[in-house]
């Protein structure tokens, strides 16, 4: 009998699932930090194992692929060897142009030489988490953790399964941080993971704006999954801007999760340009009366992009306010997704909420599915909600027109307008004057291009 040994290739293995890679993460760096970090740690996985990854049939997920997510390898990055140049100029917003504290971070790990911190009042904190774990623990201990819902969410499950190094941020009451904090996180390794955590702590009468701008270095895929706490206190005012500006090849999971306390105020801004699947999660919870809560938004998409937001207003108690704006512009077979949710609890009665969501599709092959929600168990508020979706006016182009104003700058002014509308509430100056330059500079180099207008991304608002 004769035989015949054939030689294959050996399969190449499979990516780490997240509790594998969690094992492995807990044999380098599981063991550093407080115990109580550790013990949060191991929450994240634990609750991560009973929810597991989304899947299509889960009513938030079902117009986003989460099996997408599922596939990626989820080895945590590990820290870069060697300094990256050129990291610091893919900022939207380079140091010549806006004065502020600048923590940059490489795949998740803090990169001092690339960072600088201003003179700070005295009891002020701007440095990275892994320094604030060590040498103020018990500060840290008393917020991180408690914003962010680990145990529903399992994107945040997984990032509270993995923390390592993010930011930290703390204003003693009655402190006003003088110049922004600019967080830079850049991603430039492929097939891992990094989970930055941004903790934001201010205190009763504190004022602080707080910018994270996501970038890629290079072209290649690279997966983010970023949780972001806010904690406001009575009369505290924090505005949180969010840029997602990563490539095209790259996916990006962010959650921002804020509890708000008397008379507080937290304006929230996402500007999302960048990714092949972009999901945020934004979360204003009002603790106490007199809160009150702006999310504002915009969203671009073009090729086979799908952008996605996922938006909560969640009134706990009376006399409150929250206003949402959320604007998208899609072109090409792109994809954007918007749901709105206010919740108006039974005690929150006297609450003020309006929500509203605007779509500009640029092709007849974008999409776009939104669905605003009201669920109202108290008896004397005010509540609105709408959702438009549609394309450029063909009457207002032309009443341009018709006052001598060319076709494409006419379609160029009319949808900067759209735009600016969003851009326009942003309060860091020098960052709002940087977006509408480079939208400017964008529609007026696309639509002298002949043919059906497309929707890249701006200059500058990716890399």
């Amino acid at each position: 009998m004769k035989s015949t040994l054939t030689h294959t290739a050996p399969a190449k293995p499979a990516p780490p699932g997240p509790l594998e890679a969690f094992e492995r993460f807990e044999k380098r760096a599981g063991h550093a930090g407080p115990p109580w970090l550790r013990a949060l740690r191991t929450s994240g996985i634990s609750y991560f194992g009973e929810l597991g990854f989304p899947a299509a049939h889960h009513e938030d997920w079902r117009f986003t692929t989460p099996s997408v997510l599922a596939e990626r390898a989820y080895a945590p990055a590990p820290r870069p060897d060697v300094q990256i140049p050129g990291v610091a100029s893919l900022s939207l917003v380079p140091d010549g142009e806006l004065e502020a504290h600048r923590l940059v971070f490489v795949d998740g790990h803090f990169a001092p030489r690339l960072s600088r911190v201003l003179p700070l009042e005295p009891e002020q904190v701007v440095t990275n988490l892994r320094e604030a774990l060590e040498f103020q623990s018990s500060l840290v201990e008393s917020f991180l953790g408690r914003a962010a819902r680990h145990e529903t969410s399992a994107f945040a499950a997984l990032n509270t399964a993995f923390l390592e190094d993010g930011a930290f941020v703390y204003l003693p009451a009655g402190r006003e941080l003088a110049a922004p904090v600019h967080l830079l996180f850049v991603s430039s390794q492929p097939g891992v993971v990094s989970h930055p955590r941004v903790l934001v702590v201010a205190r009763a009468g504190a004022r602080a704006q707080v910018i994270e701008e996501y970038v890629s270095l290079g072209e290649q895929a690279g997966f983010t999954n970023a949780v972001t706490e806010i904690a406001a206190g009575p009369g505290a005012q924090v505005e949180h801007v969010r840029l997602q500006r990563e490539n095209g090849a790259s996916l990006h999971v962010g959650t921002v999760e804020a509890r708000q306390y008397k008379d507080s105020r937290v304006l929230s801004h996402s500007v999302s340009t960048g990714a092949r699947l972009a999901r945020h999660n934004i979360h204003l919870r009002f603790e106490e009366p007199g809160c009150e809560g702006v999310l504002n938004g915009l969203y671009t998409g073009a090729g086979d992009q799908l952008v996605d937001h996922h938006t909560i207003a969640d009134h706990r108690s009376p006399h409150c306010q929250s206003h949402e704006f959320y604007h998208g512009i899609l072109s090409g077979r792109s994809r954007g997704v918007f749901n709105g949710r206010i919740y108006v609890r039974q005690d929150a009665q006297k609450t003020d909420a309006k929500q509203t969501n605007r779509n500009l599709l640029l092709s007849n092959e974008a999409t776009v599915y939104t669905k605003p929600q009201l669920e109202i168990w108290a008896d004397d508020v005010k509540c609105t909600h709408g959702a438009t979706v549609g394309q450029l006016d063909e009457n207002a182009v032309f009443y341009l027109r018709s006052r001598g104003i060319g076709e494409a700058r006419a379609r160029r002014m009319l949808i900067g307008a759209f735009a600016s509308e969003t851009i326009g509430r942003i309060g860091v100056e020098a960052l709002r004057a940087r977006l509408d330059e480079t939208l400017q500079a964008w529609l007026a180099e696309e639509l002298a291009a002949p043919g059906p207008l497309p929707l890249p991304h701006p200059p500058g608002l990716t890399t």
